[in-house]
């Protein structure tokens, strides 16, 4: 047949497409073609001098973005993780140089938002996650993709067809099982979007615009008389233009009616029409999964306060962003700092020499510097009552 057809013939594993096929996809052999991709483009850089506003300009477009292919289908090692990671790290700090430099800032605290005190870069496991999340996605929004198709042959599906069913012991590829473990996470950030209703149940499905009707209604969902209904049985289009048949196993009291009121209230902006039932991601841009949004929701959010505003100016150059950032961390290694860091130095400031060097006393209290900022503030006319920290600035 091959030759027939004019192929050539090969052997598993292999490559297609840029991506393993036949490996084993756990190993971690599967990703030493990434890590060495990374590591030349490293390579080339190393013989340049880059600044650090430079060198996360480099990790964002290079180095951050050379393992997304792969990560978009496989489920990536924690141990490549870790060593990519680290990559990135030791980059950003040392620019490839042979000799280990000083790491100022947790990673953890670089992979927050610009406006949470971060750089915007992104931890590797929790992108995988919103990468292989999106196929949980996708098999609900997309309607007759062949890729869907050749799923739901394999493993069938669940819940009117918007999940596939889930593979046990050794049926099934590897692959669609990771891919699989993101389902839960997915679910609970979907809702549904009522067309006519035969796919979407009334009590115990998600609609876009709020939670599942038992959480707010447990009282009336104990006593509903068809619990796995679907929107569509619970409308009777009999009712005028249409209405809702509530149906439950006994009648109400008084006390009762206030939630059959609220309940009304709360499906005021559902009813079915002729078109197909849908699935929205709640809280997305027009209703749609996005992986910089999922990413986010995986994060772990803070309290932090921090000026990014005034740090991250299109006008300035980043490199002296990346020094005010540093700064406004307290992280620059002045004196003080070293001293941390074990080295054994006298800590006196060497422009004015009467004080420790802080960073806030190096770039706001000291004398000689206050000198500096009158004569700038003065050309400028502006008046500015210094603060007592450099966040504060």
């Amino acid at each position: 047949m091959a030759v027939e057809l004019g192929c050539r013939v090969g052997s598993l594993p292999s490559h297609y497409l840029g991506l393993p096929l036949g490996a084993p996809n756990k190993v971690t052999s599967v990703w030493d073609g990434v890590e060495e991709k990374v590591r030349r483009r490293l390579a080339r850089w190393k013989r340049q001098y880059i600044s650090k506003g430079g060198r996360i300009t480099l990790i964002r477009s290079a180095l951050a973005s050379m393992p997304i292919y792969h990560m978009s289908l496989f489920r990536m090692p924690k141990s490549v993780a870790r060593r990519l990671d680290k990559v990135q790290r030791d980059f950003l700090w040392g620019g490839g140089s042979a000799e280990r430099k000083a790491h100022l800032i947790k990673w953890e605290a670089i992979c927050e938002d610009k406006s949470k005190g971060g750089l915007g870069l992104r931890k590797l496991v929790l992108l995988n996650k919103a990468l292989l999340g999106k196929w949980s996605w996708r098999f609900a929004y997309d309607k007759d993709d062949l890729w869907k198709q050749v799923i739901t042959a394999k493993y069938g599906q669940e819940g009117h067809g918007w999940r596939a069913k889930r593979a046990y012991g050794a049926f099934g590829v590897g692959v669609w099982k990771e891919i699989w473990k993101e389902t839960d996470w997915c679910w609970d950030n979907m809702g549904f979007i009522v067309g006519k209703g035969s796919k979407i149940n009334f009590w115990t499905d998600v609609l876009c615009k709020g939670t599942r009707l038992p959480q707010i209604f447990p009282h009336l969902f104990a006593m509903a008389a068809h619990r796995n209904a679907t929107v569509e049985e619970m409308w009777d289009q009999n009712f005028g233009q249409g209405g809702w048949n509530l149906r439950f196993l006994r009648d109400f009291n008084d006390w009762e009616m206030d939630m059959i009121g609220n309940l009304l209230h709360v499906l005021r902006d559902y009813k079915p029409s002729m078109e197909e039932d849908s699935v929205c991601w709640k809280g997305g841009r027009n209703g749609k999964f996005r992986v910089k949004e999922a990413y986010r929701l995986m994060a772990r959010p803070n309290d932090i306060v921090f000026p990014s505003r005034c740090i991250w100016v299109d006008s300035v150059p980043t490199k002296v962003a990346f020094y005010a950032w540093e700064a406004t961390w307290g992280r620059v290694l002045t004196l003080d700092r070293l001293q941390k860091r074990g080295w054994q130095l006298p800590n006196c400031c060497f422009l004015c020499g009467c004080e420790e060097e802080t960073v806030n006393h190096i770039l706001i209290h000291c004398i000689v510097v206050r000198v500096l900022w009158d004569i700038v503030l003065g050309l400028s006319s502006v008046q500015w009552v210094f603060p007592e920290t450099v966040k504060e600035s």
